[in-house]
């Protein structure tokens, strides 16, 4: 009988306690908050805003106006000041046609701003500034020592000038990509870095940035495909300096030009209306339809009918490509030619004399 009344009694203490702990806890827990609380420190080993830190004031907006009107607008990056200037390294194509440039600061001051030089086959343009408007010029890396996977960012004005200073992130997808592109009915291949960050039409021109906060590459262009997404192009950072300082001067980029008509061996339609058959052997190359009198490839010995197959031992895919090939070299260079000719393969040596505009 003792035991079973302590029982209670211990029974009813505990209710007790419990019931006192309840009206505790809602008495200092009137907003219903978790009644479990623990102090914890995130750390973010993966921000990468020390690198942004490093480029962001550096990055612009450029905008082309047309008859006093904004034409449209693209992104850059300040590379160089000197004591007069800073200069902005952005596309061809968002200056092409400007009556007039303005270039608005990542802090949104609007300052007048001037072509330098452009050059439409790498889409790279110079646009000068005051030096007093520079805020910060950017640090140029070297992209060759980037490797697949490495992640990189972006920072330019994708949609609309509202949003000014966007950054996007990725990694880089594709090296040494050729990629072919249409450009006033013309072909062309440009050399890309290939990165899944998303790069829209407003950030065009402006930098694609490691993690070292250094620039590797212009952002140029985006695969616009209904079936293709996350595919975004840059122009290695070494192709657009080893222009920079002569479209800074206004002076125009020296590309070579041999003197010949071409058709490309894939393109078989064009062949069959001009009534050319080729040699079951030729798989790829260029067929030289007119060869120009006192040009280069007259003076080397090609001839209509000749199939240009390789330049110093690189297959040519077609006459974008064979440009492509052709304007890495500086005049006064030479190279070789692999042609097929009556069935037979010679070699003839090219010397690159005459440039665009002669």
């Amino acid at each position: 009988m003792r035991q079973k009344i302590l029982y209670i009694i211990i029974t009813i203490l505990c209710v007790i306690l419990l019931v006192c702990g309840v009206l505790y806890i809602k008495g200092n827990n009137k907003n219903g908050e978790s009644i479990v609380k623990e102090d914890i420190t995130i750390t973010e080993s993966d921000s990468i805003n020390a690198p942004i830190k490093k480029v962001y004031d550096s990055v612009v907006v450029v905008n082309n106006y047309k008859r006093g009107q904004l034409s449209g607008y693209g992104s850059g990056f300040v590379y160089k000041k000197d004591d007069n200037s800073g200069y902005i390294i952005t596309n061809n194509h968002v200056v092409e046609g400007a009556d007039s440039v303005k270039v608005v600061l990542i802090n949104g001051t609007e300052v007048d701003a001037k072509v330098l030089g452009t050059d439409a086959y790498s889409d790279i343009a110079v646009v000068s500034i005051d030096a007093k408007d520079v805020l910060k010029v950017a640090e140029i890396g070297d992209s060759s020592k980037s490797k697949l996977g490495d992640t990189i960012f972006t920072v330019g004005t994708p949609v609309s000038q509202e949003y000014l200073g966007t950054v996007t992130k990725g990694i880089i997808s594709g090296q040494n990509r050729e990629v072919t592109l249409q450009n006033n009915g013309s072909e062309y291949v440009m050399d890309a870095i290939q990165v899944d960050a998303s790069i829209n039409p407003g950030n065009s021109g402006g930098p694609l940035v490691n993690l070292n906060g250094e620039v590797i590459g212009v952002n140029s262009v985006k695969l616009v495909e209904s079936s293709v997404e996350g595919m975004g192009f840059a122009i290695p950072i070494e192709v657009a300096m080893s222009e920079v300082d002569k479209l800074a001067k206004g002076e125009q980029l020296e590309r070579p030009v041999i003197g010949v008509s071409l058709y490309d061996v894939n393109n078989l339609s064009a062949l069959y209306q001009s009534g050319i058959k080729l040699d079951s052997s030729v798989k790829n190359g260029v067929y030289v339809n007119e060869v120009s009198k006192n040009s280069d490839a007259e003076k080397a010995g090609l001839k209509a009918g000749d199939v240009i197959t390789k330049i110093d031992g690189q297959d040519v895919r077609g006459s974008a490509h064979l440009k492509y090939i052709l304007y890495k070299h500086n005049i006064g260079d030479t190279v070789k030619l692999t042609v097929v000719r009556d069935g037979k393969e010679q070699t003839l040596n090219l010397k690159l004399e005459h440039k665009l505009g002669d």
